[in-house]
Order: C-alpha cells, then sequence, then structure tokens
C-alpha cells in the first residue's frame, strides 16, 4: 500500500482528545445548561465524522448544521442524535428534514408555514426552532414577524418548538455593549412568544457569564481551540498542528532575490527552505513576506510571495541538523497556533481551519474505538 505520508507535501495532525477536552471544559462552564456542538463547514473543515463521532462518545447529544446536505450527512453518522439546521428550512426539503428527523432553525414565517405543513402531512408535531434576530440582521424573525407572530400564536400550532433562539454579534469582545442590548431584545421577544426553552451563547458568549447561558449553548470555534475572547488568555486546547516538508535549501547572496514579482531582496547572505505549502493548501498569499513558521524554538520568516505550492523560509537561525531536505517546518503548532497565522494573514482562525487544503496528510489522534 502506498505511504500517503510520504506522498503528502504536509503533515495536518488533528487531535480529537483536544476537542474533547474542550467541550468538557465548556459544558463545565455551562453548568446546568446543554452543551451542544456547531460542526458546521466539515467541523470548522477538521472533518465531520471523526469530530463528530469522538464529541458523541464524549457524551455531546445537540449538534448544530448550516446546511441540510450537512445534517443529512451527519444524520448517517450519529442515528439518535438531535440535529438542527441553521439555515433553516430548504424549499422542497420539508419531507427529507421530517423523515430523517432534522429540526429545522425556522428564520421567517414562510418556514414557520411550510413546517406547520410538514407536521400536519407527519401526523405529528415535529421538532424546530425559532430564531429571532436582535442586530444581526442576517438570518431569524425581524421585529415585525415577532409582532406577527405575537399576534397571531396559532402560527405555531402543529409544531413542537424546543428552543427559541438569538445570534450573537459581539460576544468575543466581552465590553461590548451589544452584548446586554441584545440579551435584552431575546428576553423581551421571548416574552411575548409561547414559553419554550432558550438557546443564545455561541462560542465567546459562554465567557460573559450565566445569564448568557440560558438552556442551551452552541460552541463552535473554541471546540477547535480558537481564542474565545479578544484579548485574554485562551483557556482552550490547541487542536491543529501542520506541518510542512522541506523539498530544497538554497543558499543566497547580498542582493538576490526571491519568489514571485522579487518582492523581497536580501542584504546579506542567508539559508532559504522551500516548503510544499502554498495557496492551494490554504495557505493564504497574504502572508506573503509577513508570515512564519518555527523549527523548535525557533521562529523562521516567509520570505517572498506565497506560491500556489510553495512557500519558502528564511532558515538561517536554525539548527542545521533540522534544516535538511525531508525534515518540517511547524506552520500551526506550539507557540504558534491557528490565530497566531490568523493575525499574520490579517483574517481570523476560522477562516484559516475552513480552507484548510485536501492535499494534506491527516493524522487524526484519539480517534479511539
Amino acid at each position: 500500500m502506498p505511504n500517503a505520508a510520504a506522498h503528502a507535501g504536509a503533515i495536518l495532525t488533528i487531535d480529537l482528545d483536544a476537542v474533547a477536552a474542550n467541550w468538557r471544559l465548556l459544558r463545565d462552564r455551562l453548568g446546568r445548561a446543554e452543551c451542544a456542538a456547531v460542526l458546521k463547514a466539515d467541523a470548522y473543515g477538521l472533518g465531520l465524522a471523526p469530530v463528530a463521532r469522538r464529541l458523541a462518545r464524549e457524551g455531546c447529544r445537540s449538534f448544530f448544521v448550516a446546511q441540510a446536505g450537512e445534517a443529512l450527512s451527519l444524520r448517517a453518522l450519529l442515528p439518535e442524535a438531535d440535529i438542527y439546521v441553521l439555515n433553516g428550512l430548504a424549499h422542497g426539503a420539508e419531507a427529507d428534514y421530517a423523515a430523517h428527523g432534522l429540526r429545522p432553525v425556522l428564520n421567517t414565517l414562510d418556514e414557520i408555514a411550510r413546517w406547520r405543513v410538514a407536521c400536519r402531512a407527519a401526523g405529528a408535531a415535529l421538532p424546530a426552532v425559532l430564531n429571532i434576530d436582535t442586530g444581526m440582521a442576517r438570518l431569524g424573525l425581524a421585529p415585525d414577524e415577532v409582532d406577527a407572530l405575537a399576534n397571531e400564536p396559532a402560527g405555531l400550532e402543529g409544531i413542537r418548538v424546543v428552543y427559541t433562539m438569538s445570534h450573537m454579534a459581539c460576544a468575543y469582545a466581552r465590553a461590548n455593549p451589544m452584548n446586554e442590548s441584545q440579551r435584552r431584545l431575546f428576553d423581551a421577544a421571548r416574552s411575548r412568544l409561547p414559553p419554550c426553552s432558550a438557546s443564545f451563547a455561541n462560542s465567546p458568549g459562554i465567557f460573559l457569564g450565566p445569564e448568557y447561558h440560558y438552556d442551551l449553548a452552541r460552541p463552535g470555534a473554541a471546540l477547535f481551540g480558537l481564542q474565545p475572547q479578544s484579548g485574554e488568555p485562551n483557556p482552550m486546547a490547541q487542536v491543529v498542528r501542520l506541518q510542512g516538508k522541506i523539498l530544497q535549501l538554497r543558499r543566497v547572496d547580498r542582493g538576490m532575490t526571491v519568489g514571485y514579482g522579487a518582492t523581497h531582496r536580501f542584504a546579506e547572505p542567508r539559508l532559504l527552505a522551500t516548503v510544499a505549502v502554498g495557496y492551494g493548501d490554504g495557505y493564504f498569499r497574504t502572508l506573503g513576506n509577513r508570515g512564519s513558521g518555527f523549527i523548535g524554538d525557533i521562529r523562521v520568516p516567509v520570505v517572498g510571495r506565497i506560491s500556489m505550492d510553495l512557500v519558502t523560509f528564511d532558515v538561517t537561525d536554525a539548527p542545521g541538523r533540522e534544516t535538511v531536505p525531508g525534515a518540517t517546518i511547524d506552520i500551526v503548532g506550539p507557540g504558534h497556533d491557528v490565530d497566531a497565522l490568523a493575525a499574520e494573514a490579517g483574517t481570523i482562525g476560522y477562516e484559516v481551519l475552513t480552507a484548510l487544503g485536501s492535499r494534506y496528510h491527516r493524522v487524526y489522534l484519539g480517534a479511539g474505538r
């Protein structure tokens, strides 16, 4: 059988035990509220199947995804789980939701009406979630739609509303006044609708205190090690390590340049390592001349532009025994986590994770039984 690790240009290691530990930390912080898991976009790029199975084994029972297709894939993995579809009730897919026990997050009056019809067709009050927009202006019932529903509660007849939810816009910034404003709007809207359990906090919202926890929280990014609160120590275990292989070493003299556009000119002789990772693998082009990797605890800067398949590091200051073809450079790893790479790229850790390429050889730790 071919050696896949030997053929790959980089090794992506995903620590499922760390994902489970992060879920436990959030669960314990929530106290009596349930801790769900948001696994949209292929579990934030880390693999729906291995992540979902590991979390289910840890005790997670409620899962949120964005799209119906993701929900159907998850249902095949977890026959007994409660699975919620954040993007709502897809047109023409009502029977599939009912047949596979998927729980739509109802974002409009039209979706509510269509789910009511689906409940009648199924001869049962099927579960769903009501989403109230409290400031995102994205998905969810607008104030006038909440008014209409409050004035005509029969609009929910035949539906088993298991949660009323909303989504926080600025929870990552503890002092932002919008957090409290949204919470008050959420409570005001809920008070006008039939009583049921509530869900409000995302990953950073969990860290704002028990008044934001309600009955169920929906963490996503924090499960995968991303920092939940800006400017504060990160309590989450790191999940991802990305190691790029050195293909070639090259000595350059003073005045020479490297890469497309000759954007970096050397002021003195240096040693370069060309590594088999590029923007075709999700290593963003914006990292040219600003990104970095690590060899042990030695930072090695990116020099020149990022190519589709290659990136060049200045490894002059790294130990010679660790800078040979076939050795690896930590692109994400100890001392340089996903959030650090995102800061260098001018983006957020969410984008880094979901952009991870398909050419990496993936290694899952803690997959277990």
